[in-house]
């Protein structure tokens, strides 16, 4: 079972063969309160644009099943089950599979992981997009969908991050392959579009205890000493006494279909990163990535290794500072305002599509089913798309 990859000519490569590929994930169907969604749409898509036959399995549970935008992806195919009873009626199928991922969050994700390490006879991978929260929870002993002792027996560790994090995964836990695999965008869904601007400074995200020091000092500080001004914060389970000045709009839950939109109405974006993602460094978010597809200028927290993203100061822009936000927003002249976005915009479209993931997702594969493939012989710190 070889690999193999084709040069198209346009920086990416078509696959020689085609992969069954299974993945147990989180959720597809509903992008309700997690990025989880859309970071499986996009790399399904890809995937079965590249060919590859795509089995996405997902726990049903009340949450998603009452909060589903995407109740039946047109990509691959999707398969709702009860509990691991229901999972097992997969067995035939894992068993099969040339690659089986398992996805962090999983529900009863340590059974799970261990009735793919029995069944499947393909390459297993682990697919973290929680990644420094993954890391966190082992050192405290929460071992809600992954145990220490289950990562040594996965041919791939998939991280959401990148940098040294890899290594210590690695070293620490003894993943034989500790590999970055980033979020991405659709570009089909993600783009510039000419729009009225509504807002100066937006931000998108679930509300999380960690995010909102950083989200007051940078939105909501600038919007209470410039009330000309004009701010977004989308996103749901902010607690209901929060206080808002007048010139911030708030905007529940926006399904993934109205997020080009979102974006390409606002003169700037915010990015804010959660605490653990901020330590652990190397950590993009999904939303990085979108709003750089729509040509928005972005303002952003800084974390280690953005800058082996964008280029700081050109093609994103940080902020430490209500200060630092009031200038971007009122002193930035247009003509470098709309350069940044593009800039940006050019660095995803090269380095960080859905396309580009299915790519290097392609050849990890092809790295371990090589018959030269050792777990070190390939840098456990690879670089970073940019770098």
């Amino acid at each position: 079972m070889r690999l193999a990859a084709a040069s198209d000519g346009q920086g990416t490569s078509t696959p020689a063969r085609r992969l069954r590929i299974v993945i147990l994930g989180l959720s597809i169907t509903s992008a309700w309160g997690n990025g989880h969604a859309t970071t499986y749409r996009a790399l399904v898509a890809a995937l079965a644009a590249r060919g590859h036959d795509v089995l996405f399995l997902e726990r049903d549970v009340p949450w998603y099943a009452a909060n589903r935008d995407l109740p039946e992806p047109p990509f691959g195919q999707t398969r709702l089950y009860q509990d691991l009873a229901g999972l097992r009626q997969y067995e035939d199928q894992v068993r099969q599979a040339d690659l089986v991922i398992v996805g962090s969050y999983v529900p009863e994700g340590v059974a799970a992981g261990d009735w793919v390490a029995r069944t499947a006879q393909g390459v297993r991978a682990f697919y973290d997009i929680d990644t420094p929260v993954t890391m966190a929870k082992l050192r405290a002993g929460d071992y809600e969908y992954l145990e220490p002792r289950q990562i040594a027996n996965y041919d791939l560790y998939l991280s959401f991050a990148g940098g040294p994090i890899l290594e210590q995964i690695e070293r620490e836990y003894g993943a034989p392959a500790a590999r970055p695999l980033y979020c991405s965008v659709d570009p089909a869904l993600y783009y510039p579009e000419e729009r009225p601007l509504a807002w100066d400074l937006g931000y998108m995200g679930t509300y999380s205890p960690d995010r909102q020091p950083g989200l007051e000092r940078l939105l909501i500080e600038p919007a209470r000493q410039e009330p000309a001004l004009r701010f977004v914060v989308a996103g749901p389970s902010y607690p209901d006494d929060l206080q808002w000045p007048q010139n911030v709009e708030r905007l529940d839950h926006l399904p993934p279909d109205r997020h080009r939109a979102f974006y390409n109405s606002q003169r700037f974006t915010l990015n804010l990163t959660r605490a653990a993602m901020v330590e652990a460094g190397f950590s993009p978010s999904v939303r990085l990535f979108e709003a750089a597809a729509c040509a928005t200028p972005i303002i952003s927290d800084y974390w280690p290794g953005l800058e082996s993203l964008f280029a700081l100061g050109s093609e994103l822009l940080v902020a430490r500072s209500a200060r630092d936000v009031l200038v971007y927003l009122q002193d930035l002249p247009e003509q470098e305002r709309l350069a940044i976005g593009r800039r940006a915009y050019e660095v995803v479209m090269s380095r960080h599509t859905a396309d580009h993931r299915a790519a290097q997702l392609e050849s990890y594969v092809a790295d371990i089913l090589s018959p030269i493939f050792s777990p070190h012989r390939l840098s456990a710190h690879l670089p970073l798309p940019g770098e």
